[in-house]
């Protein structure tokens, strides 16, 4: 009897050590793999590092976003009410200033011919593909455009827009739908108005195409 006593006291002591030593074991391993994983996120972080630094931060990305037509389209009616206001505080030269100042941010006249086709226009002056066109359509006060008395100059006080579809690829966009212009008397022009935009050289939106014509009515 006192040496199976002895026996079981061995065997629970041999378990007690042996569990101490595998307690032990699972220690060092999991320090083992704490280790590795800190140096594998440490190697993990200097490469995305040096591959940011390698990639660089000057980055050009001609894309259009949806944002940028929005805020084009807007802007385009601000400067219209602009023009008729100036005409009324300023006269025909400071309208005119500030039409040209319009033109030469908003227009791609500066990459080529643009595609403008105003809603007031006809004959063989129905396009506008260069500046002096856009600028008598909008101004008027020239004698090569003796027809065109200034359509910015209308007084016209607010300007709604509503597209019909936006498609945009790339660094270019298209815009098709209604713009609604309202004069000082209240009265509403609508006009059925389609816009091309793309990204010059230096990231400005401009307008290369710009179609506007009053709705049939059969």
């Amino acid at each position: 009897m006192q040496k199976l006593l002895f026996i079981n006291l061995i065997n629970t002591r041999s378990l007690t050590n042996l569990e101490s030593e595998l307690n032990s074991k699972k220690v060092v391993i999991m320090k083992q793999a704490f280790l590795i994983g800190t140096l594998l996120f440490s190697s993990l972080h200097l490469n995305s590092a040096s591959a940011s630094s390698s990639f660089g931060s000057a980055v050009t990305n001609t894309n259009i976003t949806a944002d940028e037509v929005r805020a084009a389209q807007e802007a385009w009616g601000a400067a219209l009410i602009q023009i008729s206001r100036d005409n009324k505080s300023g006269g025909l030269r400071k309208a005119t200033k500030t039409a040209e100042m319009v033109i030469d941010k908003a227009y791609g006249y500066n990459m080529g011919p643009v595609l403008f086709k105003p809603t007031l226009s006809s004959g063989d002056q129905v396009f506008r593909t260069n500046k002096e066109g856009a600028l008598a359509y909008f101004v008027g006060g020239n004698k090569k455009f003796a027809k065109d008395t200034g359509f910015a100059l209308l007084g016209w006080e607010k300007y709604e827009y509503k597209n019909a579809a936006v498609f945009i690829n790339g660094d270019m966009a298209l815009t098709m739908g209604n713009v609604m212009l309202t004069n000082a008397e209240g009265k509403v022009t609508k006009v059925d108005k389609t816009w091309g935009f793309k990204k010059d050289d230096k990231g400005q939106l401009r307008i290369v195409l710009h179609h506007s014509s009053l709705p049939y009515s059969p």
